[in-house]
């Protein structure tokens, strides 16, 4: 909540709607995704090579998006629920004969751009399903659903909102094997800059684990096994030293008589410890307190301490 003793900012009403940089980094992933879905999934359908790329993301008034519709292209209207507003999704008829050609059970010849029959139309309605079916799955996060509502003619797609309405353009080139052409959603900015404030909001906020859900950790925590060690510190002996042993032979490590064995836990050295043996078994007798990082011993200070002279005490068992 604002502070009551803060300066007021003066607010810009035109710039209502605007999404800026941080929101677009936050579209860049949703992006990607269905770039990916989209080849993956046509591609597998039609079973041909379908390459789908963003090419563009633009902010522009809906006036500017109904010029750039070239007089071949085929708009479908969507309804964004639960906002309860209308985008639109554009592709160009380059993309269409190909399409309706291979799902015929044609090579995927490309012929010349015309209107479409009703055949090929329900045909091409099937395929923006689809369409959007990718796109909401790769804007999942978002809480918005994509529903195709149906083919909008020129002079019907100025109700979907109005001509000085805000909106962000999404162009994405698709390449066929002798095709190529543009898929275009025109979304309300308005409507989507909200949805993206949010997204951002949620993805910066830390996560608050319920009590339940830590206990539920918890316990799962507690009914794990970890791979457990008991070892000296890791020292370094010479290679003739190492070539020259025996069976049997004593070998002394570079190690002072005080240093104790470490019982490590995965990898992190948890206590000092003695070998020791209890009934049938080896165990570890773990010493006071965790070890602290300024007394583990690395490699390089292993190397450095002089192995003391033996005592005759090497000879004792390590378990006794």
């Amino acid at each position: 909540m604002p502070n009551l003793g803060d300066p007021a900012e003066r607010y810009t009403f035109s710039r209502a709607g605007h999404i800026g940089p941080e929101q677009l980094r936050a579209l860049h992933n949703m992006q990607d995704q269905f770039a990916r879905n989209l080849t993956h999934t046509l591609g597998a359908w039609l079973r041909t090579s379908f390459i789908a790329n963003l090419v563009a993301t633009e902010q522009k008034l809906f006036s500017g998006f109904l010029a750039t519709i070239p007089d071949a292209a085929y708009v479908a209207s969507l309804r964004l629920e639960p906002l309860g507003v209308h985008g639109a999704l554009q592709i160009d008829l380059n993309l269409v004969s190909p399409i309706v050609d291979l799902l015929l059970g044609g090579s995927g010849r490309a012929g010349e751009v015309r209107d479409l029959t009703e055949i090929e139309e329900a045909i091409l309605f099937s395929v923006s399903e689809m369409i959007a079916r990718e796109f909401n799955v790769a804007w999942q996060a978002s809480g918005i659903h994509f529903a195709t509502e149906k083919r909008e003619r020129e002079g019907q797609l100025q109700r979907l909102m109005g001509s000085v309405e805000k909106t962000l353009c999404m162009t994405y080139e698709v390449v066929m094997p002798e095709a190529r052409g543009n898929l275009v959603f025109c979304i309300p900015a308005v409507a989507l800059s909200s949805i993206l404030r949010k997204m951002i909001s949620q993805r910066d906020r830390p996560r608050r684990r319920s009590a339940e859900s830590r206990l539920r950790v918890e316990e799962r925590i507690v009914q794990s096994r970890f791979s457990v060690a008991l070892q000296f510190p890791p020292i370094r002996l010479g290679a003739d030293e190492i070539m020259a042993m025996q069976v049997g032979q004593i070998v002394r490590l570079p190690l002072p008589r005080n240093i104790t064995a470490e019982l490590r836990v995965g990898a992190v050295t948890a206590f000092r410890a003695h070998p020791v043996r209890a009934g049938e078994h080896r165990a570890a007798q773990v010493g006071n307190g965790q070890v602290s990082p300024a007394n583990i011993i690395t490699p390089h200070m292993a190397s450095t301490v002089q192995a003391p002279p033996p005592t005759g005490e090497e000879n004792l068992p390590w378990n006794n």
